[in-house]
């Protein structure tokens, strides 16, 4: 099931569940997408929403070239958090300062794409403020929203879910007529899910019948009653829900609201719950995101309920459909539908628990933060971090608590500055940002916590290319590391001054300050803090030293990374030990190591690293005179640095020199309208896609095909492959389908491609795949048989 429950082919408690009937109701809301930008789907909770909202998106999904992304703000409990749960769900990898708003309006700006935006009521209106300028900003966007409340947004169409199809009795006349009625349909679906014997008959089509009419065919209400049917007869369970609506209402059927009859199965569901059940189910509502079990057990196993029993109980909760099992994987994940939480929620109230459990959670996280650090210098940390950015709105949800309880704060800090590889590495730098400057604006006096959240604040400023206000935090962490004499927040304020002063050109001083950080890192045993102080040395010595310093200091980290199994800084590191064997001259070397360090970021969302490896084996390109290639991975950098929403010269100017000199050297070799054009047709590539791309450029270094090899022919196999597929008259689209790569994989071979033959048109590239073939029948018929 999926939140609002009821419809749609997505992962639930048991697997996969059936998606029923609604067939008129899907071709509304497409006849609506294709007559307005914004459609919004309203009605109550548990009525189906989100379920329809996700069918119509898989269906429509072809006619939108970018494709269908969706935003969850079930999960959201800070309205001020809308356009960054709008970011982490497109997967915005913006490294800027900008604020959320302006990195959306950015990313979406030229896309086709449609939005799903699920469970807008709590958070409406900041959620329709962002909408508003998103479609005036993005002319290509259009917005499939689910809501308990219209948007109100100029243009907005607003369809109504009902609920589904009831029929009376005289239309069950008899068992066989069970398919004209949605809400039949869907009990006897989900009933065979626990009794894979239950029918609709003839002693018991006019309870049925009864059944989904006094449920009023709402989609969740009938889910929970089916679960009944384990033990039930249908008329027992008619029978005792139309004594709670006689409680509910005093026996006045008009009097109950549809959503009095959701809130009487979900009492229901409550009461035939075990003590413990409704424990856990209240203590999962702390939750705002999925969690897994260790997260269940160390944060709702305390007190008399132990953490040993969790599992039992969970296990019980997932039976009765009130919690819901999902695998990713060989990992289960636990949530709970909205509706649900929001019941638990109002009981852990009335248990007076709900502090105890926000600062268990806390606690839990805290816990999970700082051994990620404590482990990051060793295998699996893009593990971790795939593991952190599921957890992402949990961990939001521990730092607004730990920000709003004043005695929390400090333990807030320590959250986020253990947080540093899930915002630094991680792809959320942007919104890491955000919450460090919020807890400095709280969190007072000269203590080793907010010394942590500077130096981490700093990192990430610098990063984005701000060096004003990492120089303002800089110098406060440095007067602290004083305050307090921490050796500890002393190493760290020379490994960022030093990173300040590399991006601002100093490189005598930054080399000196670097050496000072290494030895404060090793001397209390930092291994991983080390690397990096060591991989941002070798960048200094890059452009300062002979090369074989920076090679050295390259090798040293390269050594003690591997040992440790560690790749972040590896990735580095190699990417440093390809730039100067670039600058050396050694471009088989430089290749060699660009390439590994590309394999590595297959793994990771660290796009600062990505683009400036493609920056790198775009440089490599043109001095081995590949302009062509050069002049697409360019474009790929440039499509990954324009996500991050930053450039190479955030990196200082010595890097900025280099790729000037080399943009202006493509320029001349293939010409500024060709480099513009190339540029165009891959500004939306993703990272993965950059990747993918740049990993193919550089495995098709020589053609191998017999045919070309004899003609001289300059394309690669896999461009080969792709002309003869052109020549078939297939799409970019068919194509890649047919060799299972990205359609802006293809879009690259083929720009490479019509630009090595000095072709303008897919046509002449049809009619050379013909001639070239025709030569070579003429050649095979002229060719003299083997002795």
């Amino acid at each position: 099931m999926d939140d609002d429950s009821g419809r749609g082919c997505l992962v639930g408690a048991g697997g996969l569940t059936s998606f029923v009937g609604r067939r008129q109701e899907i071709a509304g809301v497409r006849r609506n997408l294709s007559a307005s930008r914004l459609v919004t789907l309203t009605g109550p909770g548990g009525i189906g929403k989100t379920r329809l909202a996700l069918v119509v998106a898989d269906r429509v999904r072809r006619a939108f070239r970018d494709g269908i992304q969706v935003v969850q703000l079930a999960s959201l409990g800070d309205a001020r958090e809308v356009a960054s749960a709008f970011t982490s769900a497109l997967a915005v990898l913006d490294q800027s300062n900008r604020s959320a708003t302006q990195q959306l309006v950015d990313h979406l700006g030229t896309q086709q794409v449609l939005l799903v935006v699920d469970n807008c009521e709590h958070v409406l209106t900041p959620t329709a403020e962002l909408l508003a300028e998103l479609l005036e900003t993005a002319p290509g966007l259009r917005v499939l929203a689910t809501s308990r409340e219209p948007l109100g947004i100029a243009g907005e169409l607003v369809t109504v879910i009902p609920p589904l199809s009831v029929p009376t009795a005289e239309q069950l006349h008899d068992a066989a007529s069970v398919d004209h009625s949605e809400a039949v349909q869907l009990l006897v679906d989900r009933a065979r899910s626990v009794a894979p014997d239950f029918a609709v008959t003839d002693a018991n089509r006019l309870a049925v019948q009864q059944l989904c009419e006094r449920l009023d065919g709402m989609p969740l209400a009938i889910e929970l009653a089916a679960i009944r049917l384990r033990t039930l007869s249908v008329g027992q369970v008619v029978e005792r829900l139309d004594r709670r609506f006689e409680l509910l209402t005093g026996g006045s059927r008009v009097a109950r609201p549809r959503q009095q009859t959701l809130r009487a199965l979900i009492d229901w569901s409550h009461e035939l719950c075990s003590d413990d059940e409704r424990l856990l189910w209240a203590r999962m509502s702390v939750f705002p995101g999925g969690c897994d079990l260790t997260a269940v057990e160390e944060v709702c196993g305390f007190g008399d309920f132990a953490a040993e029993r969790v599992v039992d109980v969970l296990d019980r909760l997932v039976a009765k459909s009130i919690v819901i099992a999902e695998h990713i994987g060989e990992r289960v994940r636990y949530r709970q539908l909205m509706t649900v939480r929001e019941y638990g929620a109002e009981r852990l109230d009335e248990l007076g628990e709900l502090p105890v459990l926000r600062r268990r959670m806390r606690d839990h996280y805290l816990r999970q933060a700082r051994s990620m650090v404590e482990r990051w210098c060793g295998p699996g940390q893009h593990e971790m971090l795939a593991t952190m950015r599921r957890d992402h709105a949990n961990l939001l949800a521990a730092l607004e608590w730990s920000l709003t309880t004043p005695d929390e704060r400090p333990a807030g800090g320590r959250l986020a500055s253990f947080l540093r590889y899930h915002w630094i590495a991680g792809g959320s730098l942007s919104e890491g940002r955000r919450w460090l400057d919020r807890i400095l604006d709280v969190l007072d006096g000269d203590t080793v916590e907010r010394g942590s959240v500077l130096w981490v604040a700093a990192w990430a400023t610098l990063l984005q290319g701000d060096r004003e206000a990492a120089a303002v935090r800089l110098a406060e962490l440095e007067h602290v590391a004083v305050v307090l004499d921490d050796q500890e927040l002393a190493a760290h304020a020379a490994n960022w001054r030093a990173l300040y002063h590399l991006f601002s050109g100093s490189l005598p001083t930054a080399i000196g300050l670097y050496h000072r950080a290494v030895q404060g890192h090793r001397a209390l045993g930092s291994t991983g803090a080390v690397l990096t102080a060591q991989f941002q040395l070798a960048m200094a010595r890059n452009f300062q030293e002979p090369a074989g310093d920076a090679l050295e200091t390259c090798r040293e980290v390269l050594a003690v990374s591997a040992r440790h199994g560690e790749r972040w800084n590896h990735a580095y590191a190699l990417w440093i030990s390809g730039l100067q064997h670039w600058r050396a001259g050694d471009m088989a070397a430089a290749k060699q190591a660009a390439t590994a360090a590309l394999e590595i970021q297959r793994d990771f969302t660290d796009g600062v690293c990505t683009a400036l490896v493609l920056e790198l084996m775009s440089w490599i390109a043109m001095s081995n005179q590949q302009a062509d290639n050069a002049a697409m991975l360019g474009a790929a950098a440039g499509a990954v640095w324009h996500r991050l929403g930053t450039s190479i010269d955030a990196f200082g100017p010595h890097i900025t020199a280099d790729s000037l000199r080399l943009a202006q050297q493509v320029v001349e070799t293939v010409g500024a309208e060709r480099v513009a054009k190339v540029a165009q047709r891959l500004a939306h590539l993703t990272k993965a896609e950059a990747i993918e791309l740049a990993l193919e450029i550089d495995a098709a270094v020589k053609p191998t095909t017999a045919t070309c090899v004899a003609r001289s022919c300059p394309l690669t196999d896999r461009e080969l492959e792709v002309a003869r597929l052109i020549a078939t008259g297939l799409s970019n689209r068919a194509i890649a389908e047919n060799l299972v790569i990205s359609p802006r994989t293809v879009d690259g071979h083929v720009e490479r491609m019509l630009g090595k033959l000095g072709f303008a048109s897919r046509t002449q590239v049809a009619s050379w795949i013909a001639s070239l073939d025709e030569s070579d029948d003429e050649a095979r018929a002229h060719r003299a048989p083997a002795p």
